[in-house]
């Protein structure tokens, strides 16, 4: 008992740092950290895009890293605290932070809390603009988390959150919106919304008995995988149209004919009646899609810079 008791109240500097570290890694599980990969591509492909419009300083750069991380940061927490009742109850989900008891509530409406004020406080740090901006954002955000609850087009008003990266990412660089940067925030909303159906059709008959709403629990599986390919279809021809808008060069359109082929290859693979590679195809595949993106934005700013073309 008294060694139990001093090891509650250890102060020690090895002691604390081992916890922290611990429940720092809670947490990003929670948030699904690692998710990451799919769209912070796309804010930094943004970046990339702006920086022709108007160089980037390195302040900009870090206080626009900041504010994506404490968006999606707070957008995931509030996701997981809205859902906890739901996610003890699926199997799937059970296991998750907070129904499992990793997590507590309190500790999770604090996190939010907390990732909210420092996704404001970055915005400001960039400019007034972008700090009225956040305000929309974080309502758009949170408001997601609650339309599976009465419509099946959660899915989109997922895809429109998303959508608002690349243009609240051109505004800090900027200052302004602009049409040409909308159409990387729709390569970006397609992806997110195929990305979700694709992910939904794992908890269609959970969906159907609890009464929560998603395209493959309203439609069917089928019709469902059918709406995700139309929607990676559109994420397609929209980094098409990027080659246009931008004037990108030729090595551009090799990578976009490489995602054009991971896309249909995670569509290939996922079947209406067999849905065990759906992981496979939601992590692996769309993670080397994102990066993809990122690498050409990435090789037409060395081309831009060296003036290889």
């Amino acid at each position: 008992m008294k060694t139990a008791k001093a090891c509650q109240y250890n102060l020690s500097p090895q002691y604390l740092l081992k916890n922290t570290g611990a429940k720092i890694s809670v947490y990003g599980r929670m948030i699904k950290f690692e998710h990451s990969i799919f769209a912070l591509p796309f804010a930094l492909s943004a970046l990339l895009l702006a920086h022709r419009a108007t160089p980037v300083t390195m302040s900009q750069f870090f206080w626009i890293i900041m504010a994506v991380v404490w968006a999606r940061s707070a957008g995931m927490g509030f996701n997981r605290l809205v859902d906890a009742y739901w996610d003890g109850k699926n199997p799937r989900t059970a296991a998750r932070e907070i129904p499992s008891g990793k997590i507590s509530l309190i500790e999770t409406t604090l996190f939010v809390v907390l990732t909210s004020f420092l996704f404001v406080f970055s915005a400001l740090a960039i400019s007034r603009i972008c700090f009225w901006f956040s305000f929309p954002v974080l309502f758009f955000l949170f408001l997601y988390s609650y339309t599976k609850r009465f419509t099946w087009l959660s899915h989109l008003v997922l895809g429109f959150v998303q959508a608002l990266s690349p243009l609240g990412v051109w505004l800090a660089v900027t200052g302004d919106f602009s049409l040409k940067i909308a159409v990387l925030s729709l390569a970006l909303a397609s992806y997110m919304v195929g990305l979700d159906i694709l992910y939904a059709c794992q908890d269609t008959e959970f969906d159907r008995r609890e009464g929560l709403y998603s395209v493959p629990a309203n439609f069917g599986v089928r019709r469902a995988l059918r709406v995700s390919s139309l929607m990676h279809l559109l994420t397609f021809l929209s980094f098409l149209a990027l080659y246009r808008v931008f004037d990108l060069s030729p090595f551009y359109l090799v990578f976009v004919a490489v995602i054009g082929f991971f896309l249909a290859l995670e569509h290939a693979i996922v079947k209406p009646d067999d849905l065990s590679r759906i992981n496979f195809a939601f992590f692996h595949v769309n993670s080397i899609v994102s990066l993809l993106l990122l690498v050409s934005m990435l090789t037409e700013e060395l081309i831009r810079r060296f003036n290889i073309l």
